[in-house]
């Protein structure tokens, strides 16, 4: 399957230049053979938490028409990265995904917020698992800081993920963190992981370096430090070979986990 990686700069508060220019993206993708695209974290607003109350999508109805929109017109997969959404008065980093006919196949509010940037005084955290199938290919997603927690993606790969799609807004200074943790998430696991950051051009610290990562942790593509458009095709065959060479499924031991990730 051909994979569009959309690591696009994300304006800070501006939802409609965003909305916009990510549009032009996921076509652009699909000019050029794209039949699933992935977007970046909080596209639509940007971290621009203290401006939510004006700017978050209410019950996510602009994000979800706009991805349904594509999805169905260009007859595309689309992991929509995530946005900030308003539900019943309280704020979500939300990611929607929409199969190529244009159905909602997953909604996943991010688990683990972030301290650091605040998230959590003023954001929501989630409590479901996002497991979901494009086609005949099982997935999962997550959104940036759910990376550090290993458990959560094992949960997900335990429930019959082949590849994690992750979508983030990671900061330049920890940059390496990034690469390193997301090679060691797909190698144990034996699942690809595609994984969508963003950039920026100004103020915010944010420098790419989006990631494809096949099971055996080899990366196939590595984003640059600027915008970038990537369409990159990917054999999600290699799972089941992978997993075939080293047991590592067949060889757990959860007893002795105490009960962190069980069958």
């Amino acid at each position: 399957m051909k994979i569009g990686c959309i690591q696009m700069n994300v304006g800070f508060g501006k939802v409609d230049e965003n909305f916009t220019h990510a549009e032009e993206l996921i076509r652009e993708a699909v000019s050029q053979g794209a039949e699933l695209v992935v977007l970046p974290e909080m596209w639509n607003t940007g971290y621009a938490l203290e401006k939510l109350g004006e700017l978050a999508d209410k019950d996510g109805v602009r994000s979800k028409e706009f991805l349904q929109g594509l999805s169905t017109e260009l007859g595309i997969h689309i992991v929509g990265g995530s946005v900030a959404t308003e539900k019943d008065g309280k704020f979500y980093n939300t990611m929607y995904v929409y199969n190529n006919e244009g159905e909602l196949v997953s909604e996943y509010s991010k688990v683990h917020l972030f301290r650091l940037m605040n998230e959590d005084q003023y954001l929501e955290s989630g409590n479901e698992m996002n497991r979901f199938a494009l086609g005949d290919v099982e997935a999962g997603g997550v959104i940036c800081y759910d990376i550090r927690f290993p458990e959560w993606l094992r949960a997900h790969a335990l429930a019959g993920a082949n590849v994690l799609f992750v979508s983030a807004q990671w900061p330049t200074p920890r940059i390496d963190h990034w690469k390193t943790l997301l090679q060691a998430r797909a190698i144990e696991n034996q699942c690809f992981v595609i994984a969508v950051n963003r950039i920026s051009r100004k103020v915010e610290n944010f420098n790419g370096q989006s990631m494809i990562i096949e099971p055996w942790g080899e990366v196939l593509w590595t984003g640059s430090e600027t915008e970038e458009l990537a369409v990159i095709d990917v054999d999600f065959s290699k799972v089941e070979e992978i997993r075939s060479r080293i047991p590592v499924y067949d060889d757990r031991r959860p007893g002795l986990y105490g009960g962190v990730v069980e069958e």
